[in-house]
């Protein structure tokens, strides 16, 4: 079955003179992915895909941007100059294409959550809405946009899931306040709102990217601020450079190309609804806004959204669950497993057990954990929920089904990793408590253990930097004696440790200066290290890293100068020379060394593509990556420096041989002291990897358990971090945590 996309490949590369063979050469991919995407046999090509095949049939702008607006199922814009379009300037053709590869990756990332939801098996919910009670809208007239003296009338807003954004086009505003209880469809509703809005979206359209608006403080960030920030850290290739030195995500929210889907008002932290919604009513933005009727009304009784309609969601009624229930498992010889129960309910509604039921029964979330339970599983009978011995209110029978969701889709499952269910719930009741200390519903990779005490993270890197430390040492200090370069084996095995013991307290301070500098958790870096192309900008990077080294310069100075006084001798600084001023020497150099060569490093520094989709693995590799890279050049400068150093003190033979051994042991140093005190993917090697897995608060192979929670529907990936698909349950690991 041919499609737009399929129709307008094989007109751009019969334009471009191609066969099908030359074009899969010339693209990189193969003669039959070719042959299927003309074919239309396979659908929604990924955006890599897209782009190679654009390069390879040089298409200009325009061209992309049509093939890229057929490959998300959206109309393709005619180009710039037709139909009296006037042409573009080149910055707005670049925030043009940004756009269309920001809504070809927002519709990719939904899309995927739509299937691990299960959304349309086998099919969806019955979300419906009627509109709210006038206290807590603005006036029509202003909804409405009339001139002044001129009067409105209320607009007809009610609907279900698949009319959200004809009903948005009502709104000559397009501002939208949806209003529903825990679990009634909320994100399932600002989901679907983005995918229907992306399918007719056209090239000068905004973009909808959904937003959670837990993470924002209003008295501290700007909402359009906090809007291009939330985007650079979920699609860092928005971080390139826009116009007057701000950002490519700055550009595309001022010229109003982002529309936001703002999620979860109920959701900021206390005290800040009123300031939240002044921040709202102070701008004219376009946009779309869930939260939960009491934390809305209690702020827009004194003063709603400025122009916004509300509506607000209604309750699933037994008929619905008829509907719905029975066509999600299998089929008996004569009924399903929920004939009998729905029946009660139908039959027996004043019943105490019915009524329970029927009240928990009201919400998406819990027909859908309901399911999980019942549906999914073998063996399990709903009659049970009726069991008013166990369940004596709608409150036992919630805590029973959020109790019993853990377990049930942690059973064993062919093809899937087993994991002890006991030990999962620890492990969620443990990431549930961390989000509740900090008063944020984003699992940040970057962020687990920094709810630790500061001296205890600055322990636990100085610790895990000395013990690997003290052992690499003493393997190199015994190598090197092995070969005849002055330290016997013996004496290299011993002075190890005792130079773990240095490392260990210098990335101990190290990590205390860096926590100065740079707050409680360090951010991981979302930029990849280009030889040409990288910032020409170093600024208040380059100062921030200088005086970082400088600082940490001057306290390892003082340290060894004053160990030196006491007789103390480490390894690596006694082979310069004798006496506590060596030691001096040797912090005042390699500290403001390390700093200035990776101030310089950030001349290097580039952001990601601006195609690229970013998960939390994918943000962890690349910083990864670019600490382990400029860790080791660190490193390489520093051994060469101790050799430069030790030839000018004691002679060009001596420095040759000892930079060559010792020069490498404090190359290692300094490239443990780096990653591990100084960077983000240091905080979480040491914390996350090795520490709190050390105690059983999370498990060892962390990054495989938080995506296979995502694909068991316990977790969400959005953008850079992971959410609990349901702050309900994430509310309840807290609790029985």
């Amino acid at each position: 079955m041919t499609s737009q996309f399929s129709v307008l490949l094989r007109q751009l590369r019969q334009q471009a003179g191609l066969t099908q063979e030359e074009l899969a050469e010339r693209s990189g991919l193969s003669v039959r992915t070719i042959r299927r995407l003309e074919t239309g046999e396979r659908a929604n090509p990924q955006l890599d895909t897209v782009r190679q095949l654009s390069d390879a049939l040089k298409l200009s702008p325009a061209e992309r941007a049509r093939l890229l607006a057929a490959a998300g199922g959206r109309v393709a814009p005619d180009p710039p100059g037709a139909n009296g379009i006037p042409p573009e300037s080149a910055f707005e053709r670049r925030l043009a294409d940004a756009s269309d590869d920001l809504a070809h990756a927002v519709g990719a990332r939904w899309e995927r959550e739509e299937e691990l939801r299960r959304i349309q098996d086998p099919c969806p919910l019955p979300v419906r809405w009627q509109l709210a009670p006038d206290d807590v809208m603005d006036h029509w007239e202003n909804i409405c946009r009339v001139s002044p003296g001129r009067s409105a009338e209320p607009l007809d807003l009610a609907g279900h899931l698949d009319e959200i954004a004809d009903v948005y086009r009502r709104i000559p505003s397009g501002r939208l306040v949806v209003l529903g209880r825990a679990g009634s469809g909320k994100s399932v509703l600002a989901v679907r709102f983005v995918l229907d809005l992306l399918k007719t979206r056209s090239r000068a359209d905004a973009v909808p990217v959904v937003f959670s608006l837990g993470s924002w403080n209003p008295t501290t960030t700007g909402f359009r601020d906090w809007l291009a920030g939330q985007l650079v850290r979920d699609h860092p290739g928005l971080a390139a450079s826009g116009q007057d030195g701000s950002t490519l995500a700055t550009a595309l929210v001022e010229a109003g190309r982002i529309l936001p889907v703002l999620d979860g008002f109920d959701e900021l932290a206390g005290g800040l609804h009123r300031a939240a919604l002044d921040a709202l009513n102070a701008t004219t933005l376009p946009l779309l806004l869930t939260s939960r009727r009491g934390e809305y009304a209690s702020v827009a009784g004194t003063d709603a959204l400025t122009a916004a309609a509300a509506v607000r969601l209604t309750d699933l009624t037994v008929t619905d669950l008829v509907n719905y229930l029975p066509r999600t498992t299998r089929k008996g010889v004569r009924a399903t497993v929920w004939d009998a129960i729905l029946n009660e309910l139908h039959d027996h509604p004043e019943h105490p057990a019915c009524v329970n039921l029927r009240t928990v029964l009201t919400t998406p979330l819990m027909v859908g954990i309901a399911r999980a339970i019942y549906s999914d599983t073998a063996g399990r009978d709903p009659m049970e929920l009726l069991d008013t011995e166990r369940f004596d209110s709608q409150y036992a029978l919630e805590r029973h089904l959020l109790g019993s969701f853990i377990p049930t889709v942690y059973r064993d499952q062919p093809g899937r990793r087993r994991w002890d269910p006991e030990r999962v719930r620890s492990w969620l009741g443990y990431l549930a408590r961390h989000l509740d200390r900090l008063g944020t519903h984003d699992i940040a990779w970057w962020q687990l253990g920094s709810t630790m005490r500061l001296w205890r993270r600055i322990v636990v890197a100085g610790l895990v930097a000395g013990v690997a430390f003290g052992f690499a040492a003493g393997l190199a200090a015994a190598l090197m004696g092995g070969l005849g370069f002055g330290t016997g084996v013996v004496d290299g095995f011993i002075a190890g440790p005792l130079d773990g013991l240095a490392a260990g307290l210098t990335v101990g301070l190290a990590r205390g200066i860096g926590i100065a500098f740079g707050g409680a958790a360090f951010v991981p870096s979302r930029v990849q290290i280009r030889l040409h192309g990288g910032t020409r900008r170093l600024g208040a990077r380059f100062i921030r890293r200088f005086m970082v080294g400088l600082a940490g310069g001057l306290a390892l100075a003082g340290g060894l100068g004053l160990a030196g006084v006491l007789g103390i001798r480490f390894w690596i600084v006694g082979r310069l020379g004798p006496g506590a001023g060596y030691g001096v020497l040797f912090g005042l150099v390699f500290g403001p060394l390390v700093g200035l060569v990776w101030g310089i490093l950030a001349r290097f520094e580039a952001p990601v593509d601006v195609r690229t989709v970013v998960s939390p693995t994918d943000l962890l590799r690349t910083n990864r990556s670019t600490v382990i890279f400029e860790s080791s050049v660190l490193g390489l400068v520093c051994a060469a420096g101790y050799g430069i150093l030790a030839g000018l003190l004691h002679g060009p033979r001596y420095g040759l041989a000892h930079g060559l051994s010792y020069g490498l042991v404090l190359g290692l140093a300094v490239w443990l002291g780096v990653a591990l005190s100084l960077t983000a993917w240091g905080q979480w090697l040491a914390l996350s990897r090795i520490w709190l897995p050390l105690h059983g608060r999370l498990p060892w192979a962390l990054i495989a358990f938080l995506d296979d929670a995502c694909q068991r529907g316990v977790l969400r990936q959005v953008g850079a971090v992971y959410q609990f698909r349901h702050a309900r349950l994430q509310d309840h690991l807290t609790d029985v945590g």
